[in-house]
């Protein structure tokens, strides 16, 4: 039964209110047959909605022992619900107080019937994209090249774009950067690979010996004459897309292109190869033979390392070890945890490589610190160490 005007105006007398200080229009609410209390209602900033109005999409991604998380094409957000003392109540087409005040109204009755209801609503929060998973994916089935026995067996598996997208909590945009820092290639059918270390340095190897044969300019390698030299040697020239450290750049010039070789990446890789079977190295040792590993006119310097290796200069005789960022936990407290158990106090030069990817929008090293860590001077250098007690 719907109500009258008059009914309105007793139900404002019995409230004491004043019917001059209200709009004209009075709402007259109902549950509809079809009123369902399992509406899921989600709160979206301004930017994410005009998004969705213009018919661009956003996906939930996770699996079953995973907490849910909603991506854009290019952020990630958590998803969190916010519970609220009011019912919250779904009208569609529903009118609000600056709406009416700009359309001419009578004492009228709008009949107003609802939809649905609920007491709570999901809130989104911007996050971290979760990538681990992403590199742990892609190392059970590494690429050796094209004559290895694994390239063989079908067995294997293997990743395409959509099946990263259905498996990694992050956005599109965030899984092709880290991709890109994982010197990942699509290979075989637009399958995404990380070539084995050793093929890498291998390949790696090939072009520095060419370059310096052919007595070509770092800066400036030709790609087709390189990749018909090599033809012999790797017939598959598909790990050129990915090899970051031996072209991180292109240049066309008179019909030919060419690429440049990244002196830092390599000094980088060599690095690694030399540090990742062994234990503990002397640092001034370690610091002879990798110089002498470069290709010539490269130039070595620790700073190439930050993220990949660690300095302990403590000890004596001083060593350096590998340490890589992406093998540390990737929650904030986890990862703290991680670094100080490994070293109970650290400077924020030695720390910040491993704690930066951490950092999210808006959001400095230093602020990290002083929420993970506490900081002392030691021998007139500041230093950090937990604010919990590590086991």
């Amino acid at each position: 039964m719907e109500r009258t005007r008059a009914e309105v105006d007793a139900t404002l007398q019995t409230a004491k209110l004043d019917a001059a200080e209200l709009l004209p229009a009075a709402h007259c609410l109902r549950f509809g047959p079809a009123a369902a209390g399992d509406v899921c209602l989600l709160e979206l900033e301004p930017a994410l909605c005009g998004r969705l109005q213009a018919g661009h999409s956003l996906v939930i991604r996770g699996d079953k022992d995973e907490q849910a998380v909603l991506c854009s094409e290019d952020k990630t957000f958590d998803l969190k619900v916010a519970d609220t003392s009011n019912m919250l109540l779904f009208i569609p087409g529903c009118k609000i107080p600056e709406q009416l005040k700009m359309e001419e109204t009578h004492c009228n009755i709008i009949h107003t019937e609802i939809f649905g209801f609920s007491n709570n609503y999901w809130e989104l929060r911007r996050c971290r994209p979760k990538l681990k998973k992403l590199k742990k994916l892609l190392m059970e089935n590494t690429y050796e090249g094209p004559d290895s026995e694994k390239e063989k067996d079908s067995s294997h598996l293997k990743y395409t774009t959509g099946d990263l997208l259905d498996q990694i909590q992050a956005s599109e945009e965030e899984i092709m950067t880290q991709l890109q820092v994982l010197n990942a290639c699509e290979i075989g059918g637009s399958y995404w690979r990380i070539l084995e270390f050793d093929y890498e340095m291998k390949l790696l190897n090939h072009i520095t010996q060419l370059v310096d044969s052919e007595s070509w300019s770092f800066s400036k390698v030709p790609l087709n004459t390189c990749l018909q030299e090599l033809g012999p040697l790797e017939p598959d020239r598909r790990w050129y897309n990915s090899e970051d450290s031996v072209a991180p750049s292109a240049v066309l010039s008179l019909g030919e292109v060419y690429f440049e070789l990244s002196a830092d990446k390599i000094c980088r890789a060599t690095a690694q190869m030399l540090l990742q079977n062994a234990v503990k190295f002397n640092l001034a040792e370690f610091q002879e033979v990798w110089q002498q590993s470069v290709p010539e006119g490269m130039t070595t310097r620790l700073d190439q390392l930050q993220g990949l290796a660690l300095v302990d200069r403590q000890s004596r005789p001083e060593i350096i070890f590998l340490l890589k960022v992406e093998d540390l936990p990737e929650g904030d407290q986890e990862r703290f945890s991680s670094l100080f158990s490994l070293r109970e106090k650290w400077t924020e030069e030695d720390i910040a490589p491993y704690i930066q990817d951490l950092c999210g929008e808006k959001q400095t090293v230093g602020a990290l610190l002083t929420k993970y860590a506490r900081s002392s001077m030691q021998n007139g250098v500041k230093v950090y160490n937990s604010r919990r007690p590590i086991s």
